[in-house]
């Protein structure tokens, strides 16, 4: 800052730099507070300290300057504007800063018209501010007016693009397109519009959307459009019957929206219409075929269980229904030996044979999978009785079908019934009942059976107990114990036997019996019974007992191709002396027509292996498979005392003996019972009368 020469013949002593940096700088901070509060800054506080600070040193300058610097002074203003300081109150909140501050500065007393110097500076650093200002807006409104030009333009290219779009995808498109006023009255129609209607787009236009929808769906589509006008739909989409120029309905979906203003206010609306006919058509077939068995005709499974909520509802009170479970018997012997061509011919002919036979009932008729039929009958007056019923249908099937021409082929059901179960009952709870109940019909070999309401308790609770076996097994729940082989001669242990017992939480220990039942219900019997192989020969091994083992074979594992696999396997990997284990094979199995369970016995017996005859009821078996130990069967063991069963069985022993065979006896209970049986010349016992076993 330079100061002006004084008044008097001396000249006035300059205030030194650094008292002159410090005034400027808390004049230049004070600035910038006061012209922050007027406008937003696009800068730090500290940048506009340091611009701020140039700009009072510039403006002092002009005021000493000798004349003052106007044009410095006018620059200092136009600097303002760039710094963005263009608040309503910025230029005014400056002048005050800068005026006081000049009229204040005690370096600035002696300087001559101080006062007039500042108004001048002042009014130019205004009229550069407002320059600059004005050039600045200048700029500002032609960048906006180029840049609106450009939307402008890019607007009115964007609607011209849309429109040919529009244009092209209104005539071009395969969907019906109709442009329409708010009352459904048609302004423009496309060509194929006009050829799914078998009309033309002139004839068209001349009447209204709802003029070409059936009658009965007028209503609901003017609703429709009602609510999409009124803004409570976003888009229409609803399946309506258009009727074309020949009165014949057919199919469409309408997809409808709304054109609206530029206020968003509606002006027209646009509706898609696609001709459905086809599809609908297509869509009943697939439904029909989901529903129904292709083969017969007859509904398939999903549909039985869905109607049976509706029929079980809707049928009489104090009659109620009654379901008819059937199962053909021996079916896959009829496709084995006919052929499945000749096969599905057979289950054709049950179908019909079964609409025949309830033909004059309210009832319905289903295949449920295989050859597997149900029919549910809603009980009525004259609904003749089951017992009736089930002889219709037995008779009607037994009726032999000529399927090729040539052989006639006539086949049996087993059939479970349900008759009148509860109201309440559920459609999965009833079709349970009713294949519960087939199966017990089928276990017990007759042809048919009524609902029992206890025997189905007990059903379940064997088939639960069945269905969580494996994962007990897995649990370890299931585990090997052993029962003594007693010689009936001394009562010295001649051997063990291994068997399944399984520790169930609440029904206690399930004895070995029970296990192989459930295991044979649901597949486990092979798995288990080669676990309970191996398990208890590596037990045997590691005790150092030197007993033989036996082990009872069901039917399945006795017929098993990989059982002699199995037994050589646990003997190479234990060890053990062939004669060490004696696999007990049931003569049921042994004399089965495919000789599966003979030829395993016959190998066994090559490499060793002592095989037991387990369930002998008969010197049958005797003649066929020479042992050296059989076991009575438990059904004669049980009516030993019977007055016909009693000669016989002491005639099966001596008959074992003169085979060269030892004879056991399983299920012991005492010791009456075992002198009863020595007396007739058993040789082995094992039961609950003898429990001492070796430690293993």
């Amino acid at each position: 800052m330079t100061a002006p020469r004084p008044r008097g013949e001396h000249p006035r002593k300059k205030p030194s730099a650094e008292r002159a940096a410090r005034r400027l700088g808390t004049l230049a901070r004070k600035w910038g507070y006061l012209i922050s509060t007027t406008a937003y800054l696009p800068h730090t506080p500290e940048e506009i300290e340091r611009e701020l600070g140039v700009l009072v040193a510039t403006v002092f300058d002009a005021v000493v300057s000798d004349p003052p610097d106007l044009d410095a002074a006018a620059t200092a203003g136009g600097k303002l504007v760039e710094l963005r300081c263009v608040g309503t109150d910025s230029l005014r909140r400056s002048l005050e800063v800068l005026g006081k501050a000049l009229l204040r500065e005690p370096e600035l007393h002696h300087v001559e018209g101080l006062a007039e110097r500042v108004v001048l500076v002042l009014g130019a650093l205004s009229s550069g501010y407002g320059e600059m200002l004005r050039e600045d807006i200048q700029k500002r409104q032609e960048g906006l007016s180029r840049a609106l030009l450009k939307v402008e333009q890019e607007t009115r290219q964007k609607q011209v693009i849309t429109r040919a779009q529009f244009e092209e995808v209104f005539a071009g498109s395969a969907s019906g397109v109709a442009l329409t006023e708010l009352d459904g009255r048609v302004l423009r129609a496309n060509a194929a519009l006009a050829k799914t209607l078998n009309r033309t787009p002139a004839e068209i236009g001349a009447l209204s959307l709802f003029d070409l929808v059936h009658p009965e769906d007028v209503e609901q589509l003017r609703d429709g459009y009602r609510e999409l006008v009124a803004g409570k739909l976003h888009r229409l989409r609803t399946g309506r019957r258009l009727v074309g120029k020949d009165g014949e309905p057919m199919w469409a979906t309408f997809a409808a929206s709304v054109i609206r203003d530029a206020v968003g206010a509606p002006r027209q609306l646009i509706t898609i219409v696609d001709d459905d006919t086809e599809v609908s058509l297509l869509q009943r077939r697939l439904s029909h075929q989901a529903l129904h068995d292709v083969l017969t005709g007859l509904p398939n499974r999903q549909f039985f269980s869905t109607r049976l909520e509706t029929l079980l509802r809707d049928a009489d009170q104090s009659r109620g229904v009654t379901l008819f479970h059937l199962d053909l018997d021996g079916f896959s012997q009829i496709n084995g030996g006919l052929g499945q061509e000749l096969g599905d011919r057979v289950l054709r002919g049950v179908a019909a044979k079964l609409k025949t036979i309830f033909d004059e009932e309210k009832a319905l008729v289903a295949r449920l999978g295989g050859d597997e039929f149900g029919v549910l009958v809603q009980n009525a007056a004259g609904t003749p009785g089951v017992l009736t019923l089930v002889r219709r249908v037995t008779h009607e099937l037994a009726e032999p079908e000529y399927v090729d021409g040539q052989r006639g082929v006539a086949v049996s059901a087993a059939i479970g019934v349900v008759h009148r179960p509860p109201r309440d009952i559920t459609p999965v709870e009833l079709l349970r009942a009713s294949d519960l109940t087939l199966r017990r019909v089928q276990r017990a070999g007759s042809q048919w059976g009524l609902f029992d309401r206890e025997l189905d308790r007990r059903d379940r609770h064997d088939f639960g107990l069945a269905a969580g076996m494996a994962g007990a097994w897995e649990n370890g729940d299931v585990e090997v114990c052993y029962r003594p082989l007693v010689s009936a001669a001394g009562g010295a242990v001649q051997g063990v036997e291994a068997r399944l017992q399984w520790n169930h939480p609440s029904e206690g220990q399930l004895a070995h019996e029970t296990c192989v039942r459930l295991a044979t219900e649901t597949g486990l019997a092979l798995p288990l019974g080669t676990w309970l192989l191996r398990t208890a020969a590596e037990r045997l091994l590691g005790s150092g007992s030197e007993l033989p083992l036996t082990v009872e074979l069901t039917p399945q594992q006795a017929a098993d191709p990989e059982l002699v696999g199995e037994v050589r396997g646990v003997l190479e990997s234990t060890g053990l002396a062939p004669a060490a284990i004696r696999p007990g094979f049931p003569a049921a199995a042994l004399l089965a027509e495919s000789g599966d369970a003979a030829d395993n016995l016959k190998v066994l017996a090559e490499i060793g292996v002592l095989a037991e005859l387990h369930g002998v009821g008969d010197v049958t078996c005797l003649t066929e498979f020479p042992a050296r130990t059989v076991r009575l069967a438990p059904a004669l063991v049980a009516r030993r005392t019977h007055p016909l069963v009693e000669p016989s069985l002491t005639a099966l022993i001596e008959a074992a003996h003169r085979a060269g065979a030892q004879v056991g006896v399983a299920g012991v209970e005492n010791a009456e019972q075992a002198d009863w049986w020595r007396e007739r010349g058993a040789d082995r016992f094992s039961g609950p009368a003898f429990t001492e076993l070796p430690t293993l």
